[in-house]
C-alpha cells in the first residue's frame, strides 16, 4: 500500500458540498487523534465516522468502497476505460483560525501526510494557523487584435465600462442572486509581442463559492461582440487566467522556540537552520523550484481530495512566484522578538465547493463533509495552512537530519511491495532495508529470495 500514514484509501476526486451541521460536528471533532496511525483501516474509518458525523454512504466513499464508478467517470471525460486510484490519507492536528479540522489528502508520495500532521502539532502550541483570503475574484481575458488605433480603442471600451459590467451582471442570475458577478473591467495595451501590439480586456468577476472557470469563460464569450464593435478590432481568445492574483490565500504560524529541539539538535539550531534553508530558496530559483514543490505537495493533495483543479492551482502558484521577474519562494520564515520561529505563505488559490467536477464525485463530497467547510474561502484557508505546514516539514528535515531519513523509511515499504513482499513481510523487509541503508529494489529482491528459500530467516 502506498503512502500508508493515516491512510483510508482513495479512488479519484470531485464533488459538491452537502449540508453541514457545524454545531454538532464542533461538539465531537478534534484533529488530535492519539494513535491514529496504529489503528487498522476499519478502525480509522470508524473514528472519522464518530468524530465528523459521516453517514455510511460518505464513509464508504472515503474508503473507496463506493466512490466514483466507471459509469460516472464515463460522463466526466472522453474515452474512459476505467479509474485510477490514489491513497487518501487524513492529516491530523490542524487548527485553522481556532477550529480543529481533519484534512483529507490524496497523494502517492510517502511522508507528506505524516510531515504535515507533525508540523501542525507543533503549530498548535503557538495558536495553530491563522489564515484569510481575499475576495473570490477571478480574471477573464479577452484578446483584441487588428484594432486600427489601440489607444483610442482602449478609451472607447473604458467609456462603456458601466454598460459592459451591467451586461455581464445579467449573464448568470444564480451567481447574481448569491452576491457574485462582475466587479471591474480593465483594458491593457500589450505593446510588444511576437505578432505586434494588441489589447487585452480583463473582466474581474466574483465567483463566490465556485472555482469559476465556466462562469468566466461564459461572460467573456458574451461580451466579445460588444468589445469588437467598440474597438473596431477582432476578438480572438476569450478565456480565464489561472494567475488568480486577486484571489489570494494567506496563512501564518508561530512555532514556540522550545518546540523545535529534538534529538541532538538545539531549538536555536533548528530555527536558524530552517531560516537559512528558506533564504536559499528566496535567493535562488533552482532551489526555489524544489522548495515550492514541497509546498505544493501539501496543497495539491487537498485540492485533489476535494475535487478541485490542481493544474490550475499549480499554474497560478508558480506564475505568482515569478511575478516580480524572478522565480522565488512562495513562503517566508524568520524569528520574532521572543526568538520563536514564524512563517507565512501567500499564493493564489482558486478552489470551489460547488460546480464543475465537484457535482459528481462522491469521494470529494465526503472529503468536504469531513473538513466541515461551508465556503470556498474556508477551504482555501485550510489548504494554504497545509501548504505552510508541509513547507515547514521539508525545511526542518533538510536543515537537520536530512530529507532522506524519514522519507526513506516510508519509501522502503513501497520498495518492499514492488519486490513482491506481502502481509507481515512488507514491514519486516522495509525495516531491514532501512537498517542496511540500502533502500533499493535489487537488494529487496535478494533478501526476499533468501527468506523464501530458507537460506536466511
Amino acid at each position: 500500500m502506498l503512502g500508508r500514514e493515516n491512510c483510508i484509501t482513495y479512488s479519484t476526486a470531485s464533488s459538491s458540498l452537502l449540508p453541514i451541521d457545524r454545531e454538532r460536528i464542533a461538539m465531537t471533532l478534534s484533529s488530535r487523534i492519539s494513535g491514529f496511525y496504529n489503528l487498522s483501516l476499519e478502525e480509522r474509518l470508524a473514528e472519522l465516522i464518530r468524530r465528523a458525523g459521516l453517514t455510511d454512504e460518505e464513509a464508504r466513499a472515503l474508503s473507496g468502497a463506493a466512490g466514483l464508478d466507471a459509469a460516472q467517470a464515463d460522463h466526466m471525460i472522453e474515452n474512459v476505460i476505467g479509474l485510477h486510484a490514489l491513497p487518501l490519507g487524513v492529516a491530523l492536528n490542524f487548527q485553522v483560525n481556532g477550529r480543529d479540522v481533519l484534512v483529507p489528502m490524496a497523494i502517492e508520495e510517502p511522508s507528506v501526510v505524516a510531515g504535515a500532521s507533525f508540523m501542525a502539532k507543533l503549530a498548535r502550541s503557538g495558536g495553530g494557523f491563522h489564515a484569510h483570503t481575499s475576495a473570490p475574484e477571478m480574471i477573464a481575458q479577452i484578446q483584441i487584435l487588428d484594432a486600427p488605433d489601440l489607444p483610442s480603442a482602449r478609451l472607447a471600451i473604458l467609456e462603456q465600462k458601466a454598460d459592459l459590467l451591467a451586461e455581464a451582471a445579467e449573464i448568470d442570475p444564480v451567481l447574481k442572486k448569491l452576491g457574485g458577478g462582475p466587479r471591474d473591467l480593465e483594458v491593457r495595451l500589450i505593446s510588444e509581442s511576437p505578432i505586434g501590439p494588441f489589447l487585452v480586456v480583463h473582466l474581474i468577476y466574483d465567483v463566490r463559492d465556485a472555482m469559476g472557470a465556466n462562469a468566466l469563460n461564459t461572460a467573456a464569450e458574451r461580451l466579445a461582440p460588444r468589445l469588437a464593435a467598440l474597438s473596431g478590432g477582432r476578438v480572438h481568445l476569450r478565456i480565464l487566467s489561472n494567475l488568480a492574483d486577486r484571489r489570494l490565500a494567506r496563512a501564518r504560524c508561530t512555532i514556540p522556540l522550545q518546540e523545535l529541539a529534538f534529538d541532538d539538535f538545539s531549538a536555536e539550531e533548528v530555527r536558524d537552520g530552517i531560516i537559512a534553508a528558506w533564504a536559499f530558496a528566496a535567493a535562488d530559483p533552482y532551489r526555489a523550484a524544489t522548495h515550492n514543490k514541497g509546498i505544493m505537495n501539501g496543497v495539491d493533495a487537498v485540492v485533489i481530495a476535494t475535487g478541485n483543479d490542481w493544474r490550475a492551482v499549480e499554474a497560478g502558484a508558480h506564475a505568482y512566484a515569478a511575478r516580480n521577474g524572478r522565480y522565488t519562494s512562495l513562503s517566508a520564515w524568520g524569528r520574532d522578538a521572543q526568538g520563536n520561529l514564524v512563517g507565512s505563505l501567500e499564493m493564489p488559490l482558486a478552489v470551489g465547493i460547488v460546480g464543475g467536477a465537484t457535482r459528481v464525485h462522491p469521494t470529494a463530497r465526503a472529503a468536504l463533509k469531513l473538513m466541515g467547510v461551508s465556503s470556498a474561502s474556508e477551504l482555501a484557508e485550510i489548504i494554504v495552512s497545509v501548504g505552510l505546514a508541509q513547507n515547514l516539514a521539508a525545511l526542518r528535515a533538510l536543515a537537520t537530519e536530512g530529507i532522506q531519513r524519514g522519507h526513506m523509511t516510508l519509501h522502503a515499504r513501497q520498495v518492499a511491495i514492488a519486490a513482491g513482499a506481502e502481509g507481515e513481510w512488507i514491514e519486516r523487509l522495509a525495516r531491514r532495508l532501512v537498517e542496511e541503508k540500502t533502500v533499493r529494489i535489487d537488494r529487496a529482491v535478494e533478501i526476499l529470495t533468501a527468506w523464501r528459500s530458507g537460506a536466511e530467516t
